[in-house]
């Protein structure tokens, strides 16, 4: 069965645009979650979120900025980066075994609230024509597929954080069908007002103004999430071709699952379960775990229930290094791989930031203070989406 490698890493996040130069704040421990400024939320509950401090537009040909929204801005440079980090120029590959793949959670949100207000206050005819796609879910897809020539089997998937996850199971698919490389992961940017009252009704976000108090997963006095924009495209490749061009891969995608939730039957100890099954270890084969971190007392009652279930008590490191960005919607996941990946590079676990101690309650081993040193075999991703979405999975070194 053919293997799915990570040759290529692109990350935007509110700690770092870049990826070395967050990974070097994920180390440090240094968070970009604070007070919102991207529009005045002096009306709203929630005042804190993780902003990207970046302009992607410097990077991009100024033809594409009127019909591209923030959140597509980041995903092609992104998709840039990745791809030169990989070594690739898609101009010297063929352009049918190049796929596209990306999840996105809520679209091109800040540009559609821009032209409604335009619609509303203007007119009609002064209503954007690209608002007919730059607003869309797959648009991020459509996009990266047309600026590098990939026109191979693509397409997007909505299953808000889970998404992350599953568009990279999604690729290790079109590669086993005969593709040779896929751009794929997640960027998600909605703070905007639309974005975020949208956001705010899940009832999952914390009210608390105050960054380093906010967003405590697993902590005795949690009180939900900050929301945050960003996250990670990555470069993978059928390993054979990886292999015959001499390309460096940072790890393997050794196995998936994706479960759903049931009334009163969460999904997410299947979902571990299954993503082990698939690439063929045990429990104690997984060094460290990535967890969803909802930061919602029952949500992390429920994850730190299916980590014990199958590790068993403090059985295994856990870490939530999404607390130094926020939950990055479809963008979390996938930005937690990447970590996880370059976590394998350096035989590091990185920290749980502003969290002193998991409740007593969860029996979970969770990495804080400073990043823990681990040379790992497999490194489980979990995440969850809301509307009962699980998904999981499990990279390794190659």
């Amino acid at each position: 069965m053919t293997g799915a490698v990570v040759t290529g890493l692109g990350v935007v996040a509110p700690n770092g645009a870049g990826t070395e130069e967050f990974w070097k704040a994920t180390l440090d421990g240094r968070s970009g979650i604070g007070p919102v400024t991207r529009f005045d939320v002096g009306t709203y509950p929630g005042k804190l979120a993780g902003e990207v401090d970046f302009d992607p537009g410097e990077l991009l040909p100024q033809r594409l900025l009127p019909q591209t929204d923030r959140m597509t801005r980041l995903a092609l440079v992104a998709a840039d980066w990745a791809l030169a980090d990989a070594g690739v120029t898609p101009a010297e590959r063929p352009e049918y075994a190049m796929s596209v793949a990306t999840a996105s959670s809520s679209g091109g949100f800040e540009f559609g609230q821009r032209e409604l207000q335009r619609l509303w206050a203007d007119g009609p005819e002064q209503v954007s024509a690209y608002q007919s796609f730059a607003w869309f879910y797959a648009v991020n897809t459509g996009q990266i597929s047309i600026r590098h020539g990939m026109r191979g089997a693509s397409g997007v998937l909505v299953t808000e954080q889970a998404g992350g996850l599953d568009v990279l199971g999604q690729a290790r698919r079109l590669l086993r069908r005969g593709g040779e490389l896929v751009v794929s992961g997640a960027i998600d940017a909605s703070l905007c007002p639309w974005g975020w009252v949208a956001q705010l009704k899940s009832g999952r976000m914390t009210t608390r103004d105050r960054p380093e108090r906010a967003y405590l997963p697993f902590a005795a006095d949690a009180s939900g999430s900050v929301a945050g924009e960003g996250g990670a495209l990555l470069v993978v490749e059928d390993e054979t071709v990886a292999e015959a061009r001499g390309a460096t891969a940072y790890g393997r995608i050794a196995g998936y699952r994706a479960t759903f939730d049931l009334p009163g039957h969460p999904g997410l100890t299947a979902a571990i379960r299954g993503a082990l099954d698939d690439a063929g270890l045990v429990p104690s084969d997984v060094g460290v775990v990535y967890a969803d971190a909802a930061g919602v007392p029952e949500l992390d009652a429920q994850e730190a229930d299916a980590i014990e279930t199958v590790f068993g008590r403090r059985g295994v490191p856990v870490t939530a290094p999404k607390t130094m960005t926020g939950r990055l919607s479809s963008g979390g996941a996938a930005l937690d791989v990447a970590t996880a990946l370059l976590g394998l590079r350096d035989e590091l676990v990185p920290p749980t930031v502003h969290v002193t101690a998991a409740a007593p309650e969860y029996g979970l081993d969770l990495v804080i203070g400073e990043p823990r040193q681990a040379v790992v075999r497999a490194a489980l991703v979990l995440a969850r989406g809301q509307g009962g979405f699980n998904s999981a999975l499990v990279v390794t070194p190659v």
